[in-house]
């Protein structure tokens, strides 16, 4: 496990394109005033040690110096030590749906990304939970079992989209029932399902399921993201829009918000709706249910104790300043004798 403790600093690796670049710059120059001055014979026989490799692996050592240095000053952390502590707190799935129509924009930017979002500024703002996340559209999988570690359920939610699940629709139902399979029966701790949803597509099963995850102590809160009026589905490639899904007929598919749908499922697993469309409104109801509700003791794994790193980092960025100033333009003997280049002596 590894931290980075200031990653502002990465903007350094900046300075490396621009060495390049004033590098490139330079030689052009250099070569078209050479070529005015004189011939390559000629300017061979004036400066027969000058060698571009040199002057090549000069910027590149003068780069790898900087961005060691880079990484130096973002402190890179690695644990240590793993300790298991004892935590309280309550088991919250949530179960994304990834389906085509989550590519409407008729809330900004889409809403495949505004479920993103929400996902994100709920575990923002939990303390001690465990979570866990399930992707869904005409099938449900598994993506990320229950864990403590926030950030790399953040990590694996961003890199979620609508290419993941090859067969389409809003199985519901498949996701309540592979949430199931995600919470400890010994544990016994509070259960929480989040479905983030249009409400699209859905089967008539999702109903029945929800009640039976409630029967098992799983409370279920659905998000509906989207608009009651709908939109159309965009097709993109590079970010520009290329058409709009249409049907057998050729007409454009209008995607709507299936509130009802959504409403169903939380009543039937004692939890409730949320429209999705004011970020802070949502978090502040989750925050509220969980709040109240009892929490849980549970063992974690933890890293307890994280060293600094930026001491190698320095030290060899330190070593390419020094290696870049003591390197010189000109051929050596033994270069000179290898030529690398087939150059003419």
């Amino acid at each position: 496990m590894y931290q980075l403790e200031e990653k502002i600093w990465f903007w350094i690796l900046v300075v490396i394109p621009v060495i390049i670049v004033i590098f490139l710059v330079l030689q052009f120059w250099k070569y078209r005033i050479q070529k005015r001055f004189a011939n390559k014979v000629s300017l061979n026989k004036l400066s027969p040690n000058q060698s571009l490799f040199k002057s090549i692996l000069k910027v590149i050592v003068l780069c790898l110096a900087f961005a060691c240095i880079a990484i130096a000053l973002v402190n890179p952390k690695i644990g240590t030590k793993l300790e298991t502590v004892k935590r309280e707190g309550v088991d919250i799935v949530f179960a994304v749906d990834v389906s085509k129509s989550m590519l409407a924009e008729d809330i900004a930017p889409n809403r495949l990304e505004k479920s993103k979002q929400l996902v994100t500024q709920i575990i923002n703002n939990l303390a001690s939970d465990r979570v866990g996340i399930i992707a869904y559209a005409g099938k449900a999988f598994p993506q990320l079992p229950i864990t403590t570690d926030y950030a790399s359920a953040k990590m694996f939610l961003q890199n979620m989209n609508t290419d993941m699940l090859s067969s389409q629709g809003t199985a519901i139902s498949e996701a309540i029932e592979l949430a199931k399979t995600y919470f400890d029966n010994e544990e016994q701790t509070n259960r929480v399902l989040i479905i983030i949803s249009d409400g699209e597509d859905h089967g008539q099963a999702a109903t029945s399921v929800a009640e039976e995850a409630e029967a098992e102590g799983i409370r279920i809160f659905t998000i509906g993201v989207g608009n009651i009026k709908g939109g159309p589905i965009p097709i993109k490639r590079n970010g520009i829009v290329l058409n709009y899904k249409k049907d057998n007929k050729g007409e454009t598919v209008i995607t709507r918000l299936n509130e009802d749908t959504l409403k169903d499922i939380a009543k039937e697993a004692d939890g409730s709706y949320i429209n999705g469309e004011n970020t802070i409104e949502v978090v502040d109801h989750i925050r509220d249910v969980l709040s109240k509700m009892d929490k849980t003791e549970f063992e974690a794994k933890e890293f307890a104790d994280f060293k600094d790193q930026f001491q190698w980092f320095l030290g060899l960025g330190i070593f390419f300043l020094f290696l870049d100033i003591f390197f010189l333009e000109r051929k050596t003997g033994w270069l000179k004798r290898l030529n690398l280049f087939n150059e003419n002596f």
